[in-house]
């Protein structure tokens, strides 16, 4: 069977309506801050358990290092989506319209959390053609990733990726689909239905969001243990011919300032001394990023070993030969990373591209005024 081919239903798993219509009602709403309360609680209090357990022996493990800093990552990602779904559900998210490439995109987002798949054993398979989309580039980035994130929690199989373009009329689709029940844990015919996992997570709520937010068409069906997601997009470029006229979307960009670009990226931060994080940590606070700091280039190549970040804030100091290395090895797997130096001397934002290396500079002087000016240019520039 053809992976888009798959019955839709306008109704997510358990029967519930569609969900644009209880997306802001208060009721819905009080179940949200439920749930984040329950799935921010599961990895935090496991998290304690072992923090108890390393206070009462002196000692802890590789494995159980790995494992804590899993649990403490697993719940600030459910803080994040909710950062991000507050932002969402205000109204004030003003996007501008971009012709963009949809399946480079997504391989894109793919390439970026390569690092993160293969650690964890996950299974990609794609099968991608052209597709031009009209929409906001930031939305569209922060889309994915929420894709990528709630399939990621629930695939117990490969995960098969598909974009194609409906012909009439013109829409592409992105489904998304695995397992998310293993195969011999399915019940017999004489053993009743299986228990639906729970895929409504706070993951999901923020792809419902953004997906509303957008005005794309979502859909998901759960069958056999297996589930598909289907995202429709309604402006859709057709090569042959010219529907969206370039008037049309410059009145769409003219009417507000984009969309945040800062919407779901991760930033690590290297810096050895406590007064450069401080000031990177006040200054980046407000932005709604993910941020994470290391202080030396060891501890940098360790953490990304799991995963690579959107971009790399450093630290002059440490800018030798050993991190050249690992910065060349960085930009193979995910060309478009992007490297914000932090000089001793230097004002504002200056850009170089020396022997076929983009930087971003500021000095330390002017953190606060010029980081969010170059992570902004930056992470605009990636998309």
């Amino acid at each position: 069977m053809d992976l888009i081919d798959l019955p839709k239903a306008s109704v997510h798993a358990g029967g519930q309506p569609a969900f644009a219509n209880a997306l802001g009602t208060e009721e819905a709403f009080r179940e949200l801050v439920g749930q984040l309360g329950r799935e921010v609680t599961a990895p935090l209090a496991s998290a304690l358990e072992r923090i108890t357990a390393f206070a009462a022996s002196g000692r802890i493990d590789r494995a159980g290092l790995r494992a804590l800093r899993a649990e403490i990552e697993g719940a600030r990602r459910i803080g994040l989506s909710a950062q991000q779904i507050s932002r969402f559900a205000s109204g004030r998210v003003r996007q501008q319209q971009r012709r963009l490439n949809l399946t480079q995109t997504l391989r894109d987002a793919l390439a970026q959390r390569a690092r993160e798949t293969a650690s964890r054993g996950i299974d990609l398979h794609q099968e991608l053609q052209p597709a031009e989309v009209i929409i906001d580039a930031a939305m569209l980035s922060a889309l994915l990733q929420a894709v990528l994130d709630w399939s990621f929690e629930h695939a117990r199989s490969r995960i098969e990726f598909r974009i194609d373009v409906a012909s009439w009329p013109v829409h592409a689709r992105l489904a998304c689909r695995f397992a998310c029940i293993p195969a011999d844990e399915l019940p017999g015919p004489d053993c009743g239905p299986a228990v639906e996992p729970a895929l409504d997570t706070i993951a999901w709520q923020l792809l419902r969001r953004l997906a509303h937010t957008l005005g794309l068409k979502l859909q998901r069906e759960l069958s056999d243990g297996r589930t598909l997601l289907t995202l429709e997009f309604p402006r859709t470029v057709d090569p042959s011919m010219l529907t969206l006229s370039s008037l049309e979307l410059d009145d769409s960009a003219s009417a507000g300032p984009s969309s945040q670009p800062m919407v779901g990226r991760h930033v690590l931060v290297i810096a050895s001394r406590r007064e450069t994080r401080n000031s990177v940590r006040e200054t980046l606070r407000p932005m709604g990023l993910m941020v994470d700091y290391v202080t030396t280039i060891d501890e940098a190549r360790e953490f990304c070993c799991g995963g690579l970040p959107h971009a790399i804030v450093y630290e002059a100091a440490v800018a030798g030969e050993n991190f050249a290395k690992l910065r060349a090895q960085w930009s193979r797997d995910v060309p478009k990373l992007a490297f914000i130096e932090i000089a001793e001397q230097g004002r504002d934002l200056a850009v170089s591209d020396l022997g076929g290396q983009h930087t971003s500079r500021i000095g330390r002087d002017v953190i606060t005024s010029a980081l969010p000016k170059a992570l902004i240019f930056e992470l605009a520039r990636e998309t």
